[in-house]
């Protein structure tokens, strides 16, 4: 009876960026576990194709102010998932003001909409890009943020604003850090369909398939045991059910929290390509390349937290699993 009376209470959600790779995965779980997403995309890098369940789409950018506050007004929202950004950090140094644009300032006419029309619970897209360079390549959420990039800048300002606005407004919040996201849906029904993506495991399943002529390793001199970059690589469904913890603990009335998304340990580049290359069973390319600038030696999560505060706890914490999802994911976006 209580579960079903809390359904009813956040029956309809808004999701910005729900259209996208990973806004995608968080709609279908929503849907899955019986609430009403409203997906707001401008579809630049999303794609209706994700919405597998049908779920209502709205087709406008969160510049346009007014039509943002229309719909959170209309549809009665309560909650609110924001996804909608910017995330390709080399991009980032190129164009900042973009970046500035797209992350922080449309965040804010987001939380104009929502304060103005009393939203009660907030559940935020952030990013490991925060912390920087950490020295020992661990990242706690006390840790320091210094960001090295206008991406990390961008999301770091928004975190800053939601704590401010929920602070003035009652309004209570989960801010979700996320270190690097990979894999596709199990049943290879959704994945990251971005072609010109830059994420190693999945650049590496397009060189299975021939679509890349090679997968680049950016520094093989970092002081780590086989001198390339160490990431904490999760899997989308991981991350996913990570919010629908997020939005139970708001529920149920628990209170604001900044939390990172990972499993508490690191692969290496070479290692990520190894299994790719079993998975696939293809020996693509590999070229050795220069150290890109501001790429750490090691970023890997302190991840205790959000077990403790949300209950939470991996499913696909491997990376053979996270690699082999996204292997028959690429294969069948490949075949169309």
């Amino acid at each position: 009876m209580g579960n079903s009376l809390e359904r009813m209470r956040v029956e309809t959600v808004l999701v910005t960026g729900g259209a996208g790779y990973i806004g995608g995965h968080v709609v279908r779980q929503l849907s899955e576990a019986g609430y009403r997403p409203i997906v707001y995309d401008n579809l630049s890098t999303g794609s209706p194709e994700s919405l597998i369940h049908g779920e209502e789409l709205i087709t406008a950018d969160l510049a346009d102010g007014e039509r943002l506050e229309s719909v959170v007004r209309e549809y009665g929202i309560k909650t609110v998932l924001h996804f909608a950004a910017s995330i390709i950090a080399p991009e980032s140094v190129s164009k900042p003001l973009d970046y500035y644009g797209n992350n922080t300032c449309n965040t804010m006419r987001l939380l104009l909409a929502c304060t103005r029309n009393r939203v009660e619970r907030f559940i935020f897209s952030s990013t490991a890009a925060v912390y920087g360079m950490p020295e020992s390549g661990i990242a706690a959420e006390d840790s320091a943020t210094v960001p090295i990039n206008p991406y990390g800048t961008s999301k770091l300002m928004s975190e800053w604003m939601l704590r401010d606005a929920a602070l003035a407004h009652g309004m209570r919040y989960v801010a979700l850090r996320y270190f690097n996201v990979a894999g596709a849906d199990p049943g290879a029904r959704m994945g990251q369909r971005v072609r010109e993506a830059t994420h190693l495991i999945k650049v590496s399943c397009q060189a299975a398939l021939g679509i890349r002529p090679s997968v680049s390793i950016y520094g093989t001199d970092y002081p780590t045991p086989d001198g390339t970059g160490i990431r904490d690589y999760i899997h989308i469904e991981d991350l996913a059910s990570a919010h629908l913890a997020a939005l139970r603990h708001l529920e149920q009335g628990g209170g604001s929290e900044t939390l990172n998304v990972g499993y508490g340990r690191g692969s290496s580049v070479r290692e990520v390509i190894d299994v790719v290359h079993r998975v696939t069973g293809v020996c693509f390319p590999v070229i050795e390349a220069e150290r890109r600038p501001g790429d750490p030696a090691m970023l890997v999560a302190r991840a205790e937290r959000i077990r403790q505060f949300l209950d939470w706890s991996p499913r696909y914490d491997d990376l053979e699993t996270i690699v082999a999802d996204a292997w028959r994911w690429e294969q069948r976006l490949a075949a169309g």
